[in-house]
């Protein structure tokens, strides 16, 4: 089987910004908070993106969509995502304290949920090219780099993917990002390489390809098939954050234990208490999926009254599975 590492693993040119490898994290909401970006930037990402942040909750200066956008000078270039429909909200957002710190401006025009399509956001901007043009050009007047992440669009008879990249392009975003999946596919099924390409063959800023990419295998099989510039791991980045390594062949002798016991360790330094303790019973839930034996160790975890004892039980559950093996 090719390597990636060896056939496509290049740096990214993303406007005025260069990554060390084009190899990214996507953005999802609970997860990539601080310690887990910095952890996915050392294993070998060239970019982890922060969770989806509304800008009119950015714009009115809400702590709790504040709180999402901890950051640190070891974190660079940072990168944060943002959602909403309105151009103003944007460009308030952007020039705001919040995102001071950052270098680059994602914006969200693929999240498939009812809620956020019925709001007019994420995917649904597909089908309003006007409205999602000017909400570029606002985040571009802020001076960041600025990208999109889409989707093809709303349903495999409506697929706009072409027309979107070159508006896209033409309004000043630096790069997108396609997942190969239609909004009505929501996270299931294969993704169509077909509209990646599309998307590829119609602009000339970089386009990276998103959606069931949970293997080297098949991060190989999206290049080979898209043309694309690079890839973004999501959910499978959660369940095996080592893939970041594998893909680039950054060297590490992590373990799935060694890495939980560092994001303890960062999220103590972060976050108070309960948010810590929220955080990594998340991860390594996920880090459990498709380890046998885990049901026990899951309930122990939520039980769990304190960091000490988090650790403990992780202690047990991944020392005792990465002994076996």
């Amino acid at each position: 089987m090719k390597r990636f590492c060896d056939t496509y693993l290049k740096q990214l040119r993303i406007g005025s910004l260069t990554t060390e490898s084009n190899v990214l994290m996507a953005p999802l909401a609970g997860y990539t908070g601080f310690p887990f970006r910095v952890m996915c930037r050392k294993l070998g990402a060239g970019l982890a993106f922060t969770e989806m942040v509304s800008a009119n909750g950015l714009k009115y200066q809400d702590r709790a969509t504040a709180r999402l956008l901890y950051t640190d000078d070891t974190e660079t270039p940072k990168a944060v995502q943002l959602l909403g429909c309105v151009p103003s909200a944007f460009e308030i957002s952007c020039k705001g304290a919040y995102t001071q710190g950052f270098d680059l401006v994602d914006i969200n025009m693929g999240c498939p949920v009812p809620n956020i399509i019925k709001n007019g956001e994420g995917c649904a901007l597909t089908g309003n090219l006007p409205l999602a043009s000017r909400i570029i050009e606002a985040c571009k007047r802020s001076g960041k780099v600025v990208t999109v992440k889409c989707r093809p669009g709303m349903r495999p008879g409506n697929v706009v993917i072409r027309a979107f990249a070159r508006m896209c392009e033409d309004s000043g975003a630096d790069m997108i990002t396609v997942h190969g999946r239609t909004r009505n596919m929501m996270y299931e099924g294969e993704p169509v390489y077909e509209y990646i390409a599309e998307a590829k063959q119609a602009v000339h800023i970089p386009v990276i390809a998103n959606g069931g990419i949970a293997s080297e295998e098949d991060a190989v099989r999206m290049m080979e098939q898209t043309g694309a510039d690079g890839v973004m791991i999501a959910r499978y980045g959660l369940e095996n954050p080592l893939i970041f390594a594998q893909l680039t062949g950054k060297k590490t002798d992590a373990t799935k234990l060694s890495l939980l016991l560092e994001q303890t360790e960062i999220a103590e330094r972060c976050y108070d208490e309960l948010a810590a303790m929220e955080y990594i019973r998340k991860l390594a839930s996920y880090f459990m999926k498709k380890m046998p034996g885990t049901k026990a160790y899951r309930q122990n975890l939520h039980m769990s009254g304190n960091m000490q004892q988090i650790r403990h039980v992780l202690a047990q559950m991944f020392g005792e599975t990465e002994n076996r093996t």
